[in-house]
């Protein structure tokens, strides 16, 4: 996926949590906004090194690591 070359790891760089490539921005960040409730448009407005895109990786990444675990909620 094209998508998930958005996505970069480096520990260097927010102790190796995965990142939007070219920023300090959290995959995890953009995620708990999604799931608060805030729309695409609120997060771009909040995040402005941010793109479309980089929100539908952010959700690309999430889809295949839900596919890698089964969470005991």
């Amino acid at each position: 996926m094209s998508l998930l070359k958005r996505i970069t790891t480096d520990p260097e760089v927010c102790h190796g949590a995965a990142c939007i490539a070219g920023t300090r921005i959290p995959v995890s960040v953009i995620l708990d906004n999604l799931a608060a409730g805030s729309s695409r448009e609120e997060i771009l407005k909040n995040y402005p090194s941010l793109s479309l895109a980089d929100i539908d990786a952010t959700l690309a990444y999430a889809a295949l690591l839900a596919k890698e675990e089964h969470l005991a909620l």
